[in-house]
């Protein structure tokens, strides 16, 4: 059914609050950012009708399975270490937040926003419109308890890169994305307040709420993994970040400067020559083409380089196996693919686990849409334990002190909502 709330934005919010007191749920905003490949507005999942649970080994097979038996809309996440199934790669270090590798879930109830208008997907809609509406919007008045730490001190990071660039010297990659962790082991948070004030301080095209029992995903992410529009593939991986300027004048420079900043441009036409491989394993032969390279979008709290590729899908029943394909996605791994993972398991001082993974949703008429979990809290409430990385690509002319203060600006916003400013 359709309906018309007076306040759709309002209306968002409560549908969070409302959605959040099931055991899972899953929130997806595209903060009013459309592009020709858009769907919705948001997308609030809640209740799980039927799921599916999977470490890495054979994950995709249960998920493809799974969606074998279910047809109907259905949200979940993928975890970074899927690698440890798609490649020839193992983990062994140190996992705080427990997130399971996959996990997918049938709804209950599905709300879908577009243009104004609500659509209700459940047993009694009007009843639940209703219930919505109703719910008050709370604004947590307590300041997040969290005492925010590093795996990395600035000195080590610094090292750690120039170890990693002897590795691009000795030509064993060319590029690979070393991440770090800030994290605190007594955290106390109200979920739904931290991610909307994220959203609020940076709202971003595939921003996410995802409640797995008592782990939460908040996530504030500007990039698209992998998206399925009828036959045709779409991933717009992101390599290139720059700040806001003070005002116009200033933010234009800044975006001509990392327009045509040759270290930018070679980190993203590498990733670029990196999905276009992964996507030729999925794609009709000769239609893998570069739809927008180097294109320039600005954000709340800074600016990024995306580039679009695109193919059309060999086989309409193979959907699962294209994630499979594309999976982690070039922008968080490096090229070579599997070295640079190789490498990062021994650079890196904890398991990525969701970060760096995605979240999305498969539709009933075959399309799906994938983020890439980056600019994102990871919260395990039982373990009291809060998780946020950031990662940069280190090429051979990287400079490793600037690399670390391009991390600083990539948790400016999450820093800020946790009162660490």
């Amino acid at each position: 059914m359709i309906f018309h709330p007076d306040n759709v934005s309002q209306f968002k919010q409560k549908a969070l609050q409302w959605a959040a007191t099931f055991e899972v749920c899953c929130y997806l905003d595209s903060n009013s950012f459309t592009d020709q490949y858009s769907k919705f507005d948001a997308l609030i999942a809640a209740g799980a009708k039927a799921e599916v649970t999977a470490q890495a080994g054979n994950a995709f097979d249960a998920l493809s399975d799974f969606k074998s038996k279910h047809t109907e809309w259905m949200t979940g996440f993928l975890g970074y270490d899927l690698k440890n199934e798609t490649e020839q790669v193992s983990s062994t270090n140190a996992d705080h937040l427990q997130f399971p590798d996959l996990y997918f879930f049938v709804p209950q109830h599905l709300i879908i926003i577009k243009n104004n208008e609500v659509y209700i997907q459940a047993d009694g809609a009007e009843e639940l419109f209703k219930t919505i509406n109703e719910f008050g919007i709370i604004h947590e008045t307590i300041s997040p308890q969290v005492n925010i730490q590093t795996r990395f001190n600035r000195e080590e990071y610094v090292d750690t890169v120039n170890k990693i660039k002897a590795h691009i010297s000795r030509g064993d990659i060319y590029v690979t994305n070393f991440c770090q962790e800030f994290y605190t082991e007594d955290a106390s948070i109200n979920p739904v307040d931290i991610f909307q004030k994220l959203n609020e301080a940076s709202p971003n095209p595939f921003a996410c709420f995802f409640k797995y029992h008592q782990q939460y995903i908040l996530c504030a992410s500007p990039e698209r993994f992998l998206a399925k529009r009828g036959n045709k593939l779409v991933s717009q991986p992101i390599k290139g970040t720059a700040k806001r300027g003070a005002n116009k004048v200033s933010d234009d420079v800044i975006i001509q400067q990392l327009r045509s900043n040759p270290k930018e441009q070679q980190e993203n036409v590498m990733i670029v020559d990196l999905v276009r491989n992964d996507l030729t394993h999925s794609a009709i032969p000769g239609t893998v083409k570069v739809e927008e390279l180097f294109g320039i979008y600005s954000f709340k709290q800074i600016h990024q380089m995306i580039s679009t590729i695109v193919c059309e899908l060999d086989t309409d029943g193979a959907i699962v196996e294209a994630v499979r394909n594309t999976f982690p996605m070039g922008s968080m791994t490096g090229a070579p693919k599997l070295s640079a993972m190789q490498l990062m398991e021994q650079y890196e001082l904890t398991r990525r686990g969701v970060y760096s993974g995605a979240v999305g949703y498969f539709s009933p008429a075959g399309d799906f849409d994938f983020n890439v979990v980056i600019r994102s809290i990871l919260y395990n409430e039982v373990e009291k334990y809060l998780s946020f990385q950031a990662g940069s690509a280190i090429t051979y002319h990287a400079d490793a002190a600037f690399e670390y203060e391009e991390c600083l600006l990539k948790v400016k916003a999450i820093m800020e909502v946790l009162g660490q400013s």
